[in-house]
């Protein structure tokens, strides 16, 4: 009689979801790759990051030379919640801060979506949406815009989805990354409204990058019962470094993100820089002033050099380029590097994020060089 331990794997298994999973790509640096381009970090410039160039509010260094770094983080957050409340007008209940925008993905998907359930995502855009519903096993189902629409997208295409899959999640990138194509606030406000069984995750990490309608704050408890805002702090107050976002909606929807995240994710030296972060608005609107007339004027360079932008509410801003790996590959070893977007399902695309005027100025030489061999 064979023993009952004869039955059981030889080694202990991960979930099987696991094994369908694929690494997502991401901007920024990859270092191993410039080790072994033998190219230094302070000799790239960096427009493959959608964030904020001019970097933190001065406050900021003050601020984390007061870090105890011994002492454990406010697992609650609680003075940065009140402050983004505040901002929000909101109740603290309605906002949970989370380790980057990223870890508020994933939670949604820990708290909505299991095998059983379905994520409508609209794309092209931020691949961790995908992978993320991937690992709990749920169905995905793409919408996909493209290049023969500059990007934009039919809604009447995305209503009739909603109907048809009745999705318990909709993952919705406004302003897109990587095509900057917006849609008004109130538009996808009024289309959770028309499918209140599905949960609208709205994220919004760009959302002060849209130059050209600026928002008017929404209370939560104005907002859908079934709407999510994401924000991510990394992007417009250049915190990257310390990965910082939050959440806003409904307390119910926040009370069950809680519920699945870890404790102390969100680390002291982050929830300090968002306070001063959010103490120093004044250092953001300079910089997006200073970055909305750096994008015009990129654009116009670029033009100029042979690369068409497509039209994008935001900074960043997608080109065709024939062979985009080719292209990020000789500007890097030109000292800039740019976003390939073959992982968006677009690989004779690139994005390129506005940076400061004279890093700009660099990219654009870069770029004739490489026409002219």
């Amino acid at each position: 009689m064979e023993s009952e331990f004869a039955l059981t794997p030889a080694r202990p298994q991960p979930r099987a979801e696991i094994a369908a999973l694929s690494n997502v790509a991401h901007g920024a640096f990859d270092f191993g790759e410039l080790e072994r381009m033998g190219l230094r970090l302070d000799e790239i410039i960096d427009f493959s990051v959608n964030s904020n160039p001019f970097g933190p509010s001065p406050r900021l260094s003050e601020v984390l030379r007061s870090i105890v770094p011994d002492r454990y983080p406010d697992r609650e957050c609680l003075a940065l919640r009140r402050a983004l409340a505040a901002q929000r007008q909101c109740s603290i209940d309605c906002v949970l801060v989370g380790n980057g925008a990223a870890e508020l993905i994933w939670l949604v998907a820990l708290a909505w979506l299991n095998p059983q359930r379905c994520a409508l995502i609209i794309g092209p855009t931020f691949g961790e949406y995908a992978r993320a519903a991937q690992m709990m096993g749920a169905a995905v189902r793409v919408w996909q815009a493209g290049p023969q629409r500059d990007f934009q997208i039919d809604m009447a295409e995305i209503e009739h989805l909603l109907a048809q899959d009745r999705p318990q999640v909709v993952f919705w990138c406004n302003p897109n990354n990587p095509t900057g194509v917006f849609i008004p606030d109130q538009v996808l406000y009024d289309l959770a409204g028309r499918h209140p069984a599905t949960l609208f995750v709205i994220d919004q990490a760009y959302r002060r990058f849209v130059f050209d309608q600026p928002e008017s704050l929404m209370a939560a408890d104005a907002l859908p019962p079934n709407a999510l805002i994401l924000r991510s702090m990394t992007k417009d107050y250049a915190l990257a470094g310390l990965r910082l976002g939050y959440a806003i909606g409904r307390g119910e929807i926040i009370q069950a993100l809680a519920a699945v995240q870890p404790p102390w994710s969100v680390n002291t030296a982050a929830q300090a820089a968002g306070l001063a972060a959010l103490q120093d608005e004044a250092h953001l609107s300079r910089a997006l002033e200073r970055l909305a007339l750096a994008r015009r004027e990129l654009m116009r360079d670029l033009l100029q050099a042979g690369l068409a932008a497509r039209p994008s509410s935001t900074h960043f801003f997608l080109v065709e380029v024939g062979d985009a790996a080719r292209f990020r590959r000789v500007l890097l070893q030109a000292g800039a590097q740019v976003r390939d977007c073959a992982s968006f399902g677009l690989p004779a695309w690139a994005r390129i994020a506005t940076r400061r005027p004279e890093e700009n100025k660099r990219l654009v030489e870069a770029v004739w060089r490489l026409w002219q061999t």
